[in-house]
């Protein structure tokens, strides 16, 4: 009875759909956005498919996450993050999600750990390209930080955080400081 069971269960686990990614074409509508306006909704539409895992079960988890998050509950969100990361490794968004609250901790070796997890899983995920620059920039680390900053604008051009952060290296690596 219970190896018939756990043959149901690693049948569906197959049958799962594959990690959701987002396609080519919306990462070239968000590069050749001719507005920020366009830019931020073809970014949203990114983001969306990062939350989907392919994993109903993973997608709620982190959903709970994302709530503790938004009401302060760090502790909480963290181990939903933990968990989805342990059930489904190659969920990018976890462990992007993770290290936005070690950033926020300023536990950068942590943030720093995650945010390289989540480059190897997604090279184009911008938002952990401008966690890395903004961890960077806190550090002092600053010529790392603008290479950072400007990786995520390859990605995503009309990124504003990441347009404000360039101007601002770039004065102080010309040596023209703020």
């Amino acid at each position: 009875m219970l190896r018939a069971l756990f043959l149901a269960l690693a049948f569906m686990a197959a049958c799962l759909p594959a990690l959701a990614v987002p396609t080519d074409e919306m990462f070239e509508k968000l590069k050749n956005a001719p507005s920020e306006s366009e830019a931020n909704d073809a970014a949203q539409d990114i983001w969306a498919s990062w939350m989907e895992s392919g994993s109903p079960t993973v997608d709620m988890i982190m959903q709970r996450g994302v709530e503790a998050q938004m009401i302060g509950d760090t502790e909480t969100a963290r181990t939903f993050y933990d968990r989805a990361i342990l059930i489904k490794p190659d969920n990018p968004q976890a462990w992007f999600r993770r290290a936005g609250i070690f950033l926020a901790e300023e536990n950068f070796p942590e943030a720093l750990r995650d945010l390289n997890e989540t480059l190897k899983l997604e090279p184009r995920h911008f938002g952990a390209w401008a966690g890395l620059g903004s961890m960077f920039e806190t550090m002092g680390a600053n010529d790392q930080a603008l290479e950072a900053w400007r990786e995520a604008l390859v990605i995503y051009p009309h990124m504003r955080d990441g347009l404000q952060a360039e101007k601002r290296l770039a004065k102080i690596a010309e040596g023209q400081g703020l």
